[in-house]
């Protein structure tokens, strides 16, 4: 068979190009929106998709504190964490994030909201925690990740 390979070709880490983009979260719904940056972050909407590797894209989401959630759920979901102590169930609401997000002491980039969202949403692994750290969330329009050229995309037009 010198003519055709029935091979499977598996990119390697050298060969997967990894963009930056950019999306605008204002009127969007959280969780749709975060269905679609975690399929961004896997490499799902590339054609050298691979399970077991990080090929997606760099994400970065501006204007995170205009999101919505449908219904009552900013007030009435309860998100659970516990801390390995007797007693140590904590319990907060997407509200409480997102107050949560406006606090100085925070590093850059990361949104407790957005970082609960997505952890469901991306495997249990150490990708997936690799992963997580390619997401980077700004409450305002504007970001420090300029000299990455970044692209912005609509985010309603994929599927």
């Amino acid at each position: 068979m010198d003519t055709i390979s029935y091979r499977t070709e598996f990119p390697n880490a050298q060969e997967v190009e990894h963009q930056w983009v950019v999306i605008d979260a204002t009127d969007q719904v959280l969780g749709r929106l975060c269905a679609k940056v975690a399929k961004l972050l896997r490499g799902k909407y590339k054609p050298s998709y691979s399970p077991n590797m990080e090929c997606g894209d760099n994400v970065i989401i501006i204007n995170a504190d205009k999101i919505v959630l449908t219904g009552k759920k900013m007030t009435d979901r309860i998100y659970l964490n516990y801390t390995g102590y007797p007693g140590g169930q904590r319990k907060a609401t997407p509200e409480v994030l997102m107050k949560k997000a406006l606090n100085k002491h925070l590093k850059p980039g990361i949104n407790p909201l957005f970082n609960r969202v997505m952890k469901g949403m991306l495997p249990k692994n150490r990708l997936g925690r690799k992963l997580i750290e390619n997401m980077h969330v700004y409450n305002g329009p504007n970001h420090p990740h300029e000299a990455q050229n970044p692209v912005v995309i609509d985010i309603n037009k994929l599927k």
